[in-house]
């Protein structure tokens, strides 16, 4: 294959391309019926002037078996007056007239049987019309649904793009990481600007609270004698009003001692 013929077709491929993606089913669809409906029209002229053609055929053999009658009778009429030329001469031309009808109805016969397969083939046609028009209607609801598919699908399509989703969880794990980093300097502040040996004494305190814990836990499993704390207490608040109503007492006894 040359050149020139691969490049011819090519343009035809093209062409034949971007034609397809131009053409709206609709549209090609009702022109192909106006085409149909205006060859339907032709038709039905045609095989009207054959039908007339046909009549036309039927008249002259009509005709032609009257004239025949009609010299039949002149020759009966002829032979009555005993005019036996004259007769022959009339029969004569029953002849003719006779042969012309029998030949004109043999046309007209095959005439009127080209006409009936027109006729047929005319029905045919507009039915054919009818029913494209009928599936017309069908592949245009279906365009139109595919159409209305292809919507949908583009809408859906552009609704999953997780470019805005992404976007929106960079952010808040961006967010999250600022909270986090104030938290730790809001932490370090603290620690830097406070009371360094009330912080050492709350954790003695603490450490000593739960020493207490334990010794409490141990006395209730039965580890340790009643009345036993194992341990120095700490001396609480519940410990000092203790040792201020013993004080007490003891200054009560003494002045009752005194005379």
């Amino acid at each position: 294959m040359g050149i020139f013929s691969r490049m011819m077709t090519v343009i035809k491929a093209n062409i034949n391309a971007l034609i397809g993606r131009a053409e709206d089913p609709a549209k090609v669809l009702e022109q192909s019926l106006m085409d149909m409906r205006g060859s339907l029209a032709k038709t039905k002229q045609d095989v009207a002037a054959a039908i007339a053609d046909e009549k036309k055929l039927q008249g002259q053999v009509e005709r032609e078996k009257k004239q025949a009658e009609d010299w039949e009778r002149r020759a009966m009429l002829a032979v009555n007056e005993g005019r036996d030329e004259l007769a022959k001469q009339a029969l004569m031309r029953q002849s003719e007239h006779m042969q012309n009808a029998q030949q004109l109805h043999e046309t007209w016969v095959r005439h009127k049987g080209d006409t009936d397969k027109l006729k047929d083939s005319l029905r045919q046609m507009n039915d054919r019309i009818e029913e494209l028009k009928r599936k017309k209607n069908v592949l245009v609801a279906r365009q139109k649904r595919a159409e209305a598919q292809e919507r949908i699908q583009k809408t859906m399509s552009t609704m999953g793009d997780q470019s805005a989703f992404d976007t929106f969880a960079r952010m808040e794990e961006r967010i999250d990481d600022m909270e986090r980093q104030a938290v730790a300097a809001a932490e370090l502040a603290g620690e830097l600007s406070g009371d360094s040996l009330a912080s050492e004494f709350k954790a003695l305190e603490f450490h000593g609270s739960a020493e207490q814990r334990l010794l409490e836990l141990k006395q209730k499993m039965g580890m340790l004698p009643a009345g036993s704390n194992g341990a120095p207490q700490q001396l609480g608040a519940g410990n000092r009003s203790d040792l201020v109503e013993e004080a007490e007492l003891v200054e009560e006894d003494e002045g009752e001692q005194k005379p």
